[in-house]
This record gives C-alpha cells, structure tokens and sequence, in this order.
C-alpha cells in the first residue's frame, strides 16, 4: 500500500526560512509542498523519510528565495497492483462503487468488476449480489457504510495542472471525478472469492468453524 519513492527536485527557501538550518528549512518546504498531495505518476504524499543530497544553493535575479537541489525519500500512498485492500462504500451508482480508504476516497468499483449476477436496485440505491445456493436465491445487498474487500486492478493519474479560468462554483462533480478529473483514481475489483463486503466471509468463516467442532464432538463420543 505505502512506498518510499526517490525524488529530486529543485527547493525553493523563501527568505523567511534563512534563520532555520538549509536542512530543516528544505524539510518543512518539502512536507508543505508534498504532504497530502498527489504526485504525477508517484502517488499521494504521506510523509518525508529522509534527505540523502543536498546540492549547491543559487539565488536568481529577481527572486529573494535561495533555490537548493535536493534529492530525498518521500513514503507515498500508492497500492501495488492485485493488492488487496479493504474500506467502506462510500456512494454507489448504476456505473459502479466509490470506497473510501479512510484517508482517500478516490477509490471506484465499475459495474464490470464486480460478482456474477450483481446488479444495482434503483430502489435502494446499493448494489446486490444475487447469490444462488442450490434451489436458494440470496439477494446480499452492498449497503453504502458497510466494510468491502476488494483487489487493486488499475489506476489512473491525470495533470490536473491548471490550464484556464478556475470551474464554477458546483460544476465540481462526483461524475466529473469519476472521469478522471482527478489526479489519481484506484480502480478495483471483487469478483474474485474473498472479495466482497467483509462479513460475508466472516459469517461463512465462524459457520463452518462450527460446524468443525460439532463434527470433533461427534468423533470423540462414537470412539
């Protein structure tokens, strides 16, 4: 889930930080500028790990700050693909599932991913796998609040680096997320075994525990 990239970048130190040390001036901008935030093609910032280089310090004409070469470890927040995480549905749609992680909601299940015969119930506005036992046809519905375990499939980073006039107020949307607005987007996938909301493994687990222990009792009492 978490990885220590290496990166080099150019630190700019405003004049404000020339009292620090260059090191901890270099550390407070980089957590300023990282932390919380996603990085093309790198992942969301977590949290610096430590600084190898530091380079020479040049201030160019016009511009008071000091401008430092620097080369460092930053832990980012970046799943590895067939990972498997779990969260809680945050939305759902007839296109699919939001989860949110905790510390990252950007997460989507497409309809396409998810178990045989699921299908979306207009009604109650949540996905349901109908799950058929022998002559039996459960309906287990994917209510929004309810932990899902599922597996890493793909993912997506876009530059949204401003290229025009900021969006109206509201034009923001979760289907405009959903097309890639964003800068990174993890999609995944619960059509597998073991995948799915968490307690419909966790009941079928303590079940056949059970159902264990009976078959020792019954062992022990015929010898």
């Amino acid at each position: 889930m978490f990885q220590l990239a290496e990166i080099r970048h150019m630190v700019r130190i405003p004049p404000w930080l020339f009292g620090q040390t260059l090191n901890d001036a270099v550390i407070e901008e980089l957590n300023r500028k990282l932390a919380n935030k996603v990085v093309l093609n790198v992942g969301l910032g977590i949290a610096l790990f430590d600084v190898t280089s530091l380079g020479d310090s040049y201030i160019f004409p016009g511009d008071g700050a000091s401008h430092t070469r620097v080369t460092f470890r930053y832990v980012v927040f970046r799943p590895f693909m067939e990972e498997i995480l779990e969260g809680v549905i945050k939305a759902a749609d007839a296109d699919g599932m939001q989860v949110s992680l905790g510390f990252y909601d950007d997460v989507y299940i497409r309809r396409d991913s998810m178990m045989t015969n699921s299908r979306y119930d207009e009604t109650e506005r949540s996905w349901v796998w109908d799950y058929k036992i022998e002559d039996d046809l459960h309906h287990l519905f994917l209510d929004i609040g309810e932990r899902i375990r599922f597996r890493v499939v793909a993912e997506q980073f876009t530059d949204t680096t401003p290229a025009g006039p900021n969006l109206a107020e509201g034009e923001n949307t979760v289907a405009d997320r959903k097309e890639g607005k964003v800068p990174y987007i993890i999609y995944g996938a619960i059509n597998d075994q073991g995948l799915g909301l968490v307690s419909w493994w966790t009941s079928n687990s303590a079940g056949q525990e059970e159902e264990e222990e009976m078959e020792e009792v019954e062992v022990g009492e015929m010898s």
